[in-house]
């Protein structure tokens, strides 16, 4: 049976739900914002508070992850956070391209 330490499990969890939340996103944010039906006449208040909050809990998985994989020196999770954080700020480009 392959054990790993704590601190890998550590980044594997906190990479897995780096990626979970990231798609939870992109799925509420496609949902609302681009494949709605008809015009949206206000502004859906309540989910873009849960994307907010989501996007609160994802830059705190993706950074703690990247903190930590750095202090233990693990090249693999440097790599995965490191394109993690791009693609994140590549999203935050590409919303505010397309809604102002």
């Amino acid at each position: 049976m392959l054990r790993r330490s704590g601190k890998v499990q550590f980044l594997f969890w906190s990479f897995f739900f780096s990626i979970l939340l990231y798609l939870w996103i992109l799925w509420i944010g496609g949902r609302t914002f681009l494949f709605h039906e008809g015009p949206i006449m206000r502004l859906p208040e309540q989910e873009v508070t849960l994307l907010f909050i989501l996007y609160g809990f994802l830059i705190l998985t993706t950074l703690s992850g990247t903190i930590v994989s750095i202090m233990i020196g693990n090249q693999r999770y440097i790599r995965r956070f490191g394109g993690m954080v791009i693609l994140l700020f590549a999203t935050i480009v590409a919303a505010k391209g397309i809604f102002g």
